[in-house]
């Protein structure tokens, strides 16, 4: 099933519901946890280094729910009952990228964030990051990405400082506690943030 989970017998999209202390509490269908009072709920975000060791960006959608149009991380998603956060991250580079990743890490294991788009809609997510390794060109799904751009993990640092609207809140939280990761990631493929 490529975009569907088994969920007692029903084929469904779900994500995995939280309680405050981040043990699971159920299971909800993914269109209908993003409201104005989303739930706490599990996912993840995914930052992908190409050979040069520059860092993978990519632009939403316009039709996306929650922050449409804005720049983030190569991919964010959410694990489903019984998948692991790495064959998570690996179905998702595939759905919304065209692409395969290697050397999948977490960098931010307890990342946690809440933030309220301008249209109302929360994301509440316990939402552990990833590092991974580009194993072939992007080739972007246009329900998920419109554009995508590769930058020095310097760029990416500067422009959280410098204009963080444009992005993701999530990703201006992220950046940051990225720096020395993303720095050591970048030079260990060649290159100096």
């Amino acid at each position: 099933m490529d975009d569907a989970a088994m969920v007692g017998g029903a084929e469904q999209d779900h994500v995995i519901l939280l309680h405050e202390d981040g043990s699971v509490r159920g299971l909800a269908p993914r269109a209908t946890v993003h409201s104005t009072t989303t739930p706490l709920h599990l996912a993840f975000s995914c930052y992908v280094l190409g050979e040069d060791g520059q860092v993978l960006v990519t632009r939403r959608a316009l039709s996306k729910r929650t922050w449409p149009g804005v720049w983030t991380n190569a991919f964010c998603g959410h694990p489903r009952q019984g998948e692991s956060v790495p064959d998570a991250v690996a179905r998702h580079a595939e759905h919304e990228l065209g692409m395969r990743v290697r050397n999948v890490r977490e960098v931010l294991p307890d990342f946690r964030y809440r933030a309220v788009d301008a249209s109302g809609v929360v994301e509440n997510e316990v939402c552990p990051v990833f590092l991974a390794e580009a194993d072939g060109a992007p080739i972007p799904n246009p329900d998920e990405v419109m554009d995508l751009r590769w930058a020095a993990p310097q760029e990416l640092i500067s422009l959280v400082d410098l204009a963080p609207w444009t992005l993701s809140p999530w990703m201006v939280s992220q950046v940051p506690a990225l720096r020395d990761s993303l720095g050591a990631a970048s030079s260990a493929r060649g290159r100096t943030p």
